[in-house]
């Protein structure tokens, strides 16, 4: 039913001059495939979370990045993909079992990749899904070494190599062409405003900045009932009304977002409610007068504990939640009237900060996360419930 894909060598070097050697799966001679030069580039990184693929590979906080998972076996509930590579979506358009409309994904690697899946969901391989989108699997690495490699040097930029289409020469290409985007928010953000609504119109109504929002942020809230006003990274909110302004998800640097920054700080100046998740955190952060700075190797997976601050300083709950980011926020430079709400139990980042003066709140970790867990689907319930009594 799936068939196999084209089968040829290929290589994973790091920055560092690490070589992993694998197995390509599909090189375009079929209608789908590499690019043309045979070689991707992106920063290297991995995550453990044992399903959602699907959602991974769709994210857009993983916009140009090789992703690594340490979970040894890959693809064995194949893709959900109706005939044709259509993708379902609700009544919205919003992709249902995906968190974009495309891979964002430079490259996947893998340890073993199941190309023959089985699940009534599945439409396609693994393997023929990201081949047919022009996207390199790499399997047959000892992906146990190379998140070893990884945890210890720190993320690196890397490349994947397809053998066959490089001379032996040019195989080792000089460190420094390793050319990455320079602006990876802007490359996911919607380029455009768009409303999503219930049919009773919705309320309240909700601003999202899009840095690269996972389908699910929408999901969820018009689930609840919220009229949602999508805008691009860089859009000026002074020409929107809204009733309470919502954070993306995004990859890259935060820093980079300086646009974004700007518009938060006036929209400091309205006390509407705001909530933001993940890069919405470090934006919340950066626009209060904090500082970012880059993880060794960052928080990709679904198992990641956070403790929450009480209101009173004592510590609440410990909460799993689902985790994409590569950077996060110095605790020591939060305003004097900001507070860290959540920390990392594993590494002591900061996992989430509010206002001790205004309705203004963030979280690293994804509530909304799919596959899951969500545990902590709740903050976004309480949020609208601020909004509302606002």
């Amino acid at each position: 039913m799936f068939g196999r894909t084209y089968q040829q060598k290929g290589t994973l070097i790091l920055e560092d001059g690490a070589e992993f050697e694998g197995v390509i799966n599909g090189d375009g001679r079929d209608g789908g495939g590499l690019i043309d030069s045979g070689v991707v580039e992106g920063e290297v990184v991995f995550t453990t979370g044992m399903t959602g693929y699907p959602q991974a590979l769709t994210d857009p906080s993983f916009r140009g990045q090789i992703l690594v998972s340490t979970y040894p076996l890959i693809g064995n509930y194949g893709v959900p993909l109706r005939k044709g590579g259509i993708m379902d979506a609700d009544v919205y358009g919003i992709p249902i079992h995906f968190e974009s409309g495309k891979i964002q994904v430079a490259g996947f690697v893998v340890s073993e990749v199941c190309e023959e899946p089985s699940h009534y969901s599945s439409g396609i391989s693994l393997p023929l899904w990201l081949r047919d989108n022009g996207v390199p699997l790499l399997s047959g690495i000892d992906t146990r070494a190379l998140t070893k490699r990884l945890r210890e040097r720190g993320v690196m930029r890397g490349r994947i190599i397809v053998d066959s289409r490089l001379p032996e020469t040019g195989k080792k290409l000089p460190s420094t062409h390793y050319p990455l985007p320079t602006h990876l928010v802007a490359s996911v953000s919607r380029k455009e405003v768009k409303r999503y609504a219930p049919a009773d119109g919705g309320s309240p109504r909700i601003v999202l900045i899009d840095c690269g929002a996972k389908a699910n942020i929408l999901r969820c809230l018009l689930s609840r009932g919220a009229e949602v006003i999508s805008v691009p990274w860089d859009y000026d909110l002074s020409t929107l009304e809204y009733d309470g302004l919502f954070l993306s998800n995004g990859p890259g640097d935060p820093k980079s977002c300086g646009k974004t920054i700007a518009q938060l700080r006036k929209a400091f100046t309205k006390d509407k409610p705001i909530f933001g998740i993940c890069l919405g955190v470090q934006l919340m952060a950066l626009a209060a007068g904090a500082d970012t700075y880059k993880l060794p190797y960052g928080h990709r997976s679904a198992n990641q504990p956070c403790i929450e601050t009480l209101p009173d300083g004592s510590k609440g709950r410990c909460y799993i939640t689902s985790q994409n980011h590569g950077y996060a926020v110095r605790a020591e430079t939060l305003p004097h009237d900001w507070e860290v709400w959540f920390t990392n139990v594993n590494d002591g980042t900061v996992e989430g900060i509010r206002s001790k003066t205004a309705p203004w709140s963030a979280v690293q970790f994804h509530p909304e996360g799919c596959p899951g867990p969500r545990d902590t689907e709740f903050l976004i319930d309480r949020f609208l419930e601020t909004v509302r009594k606002k």
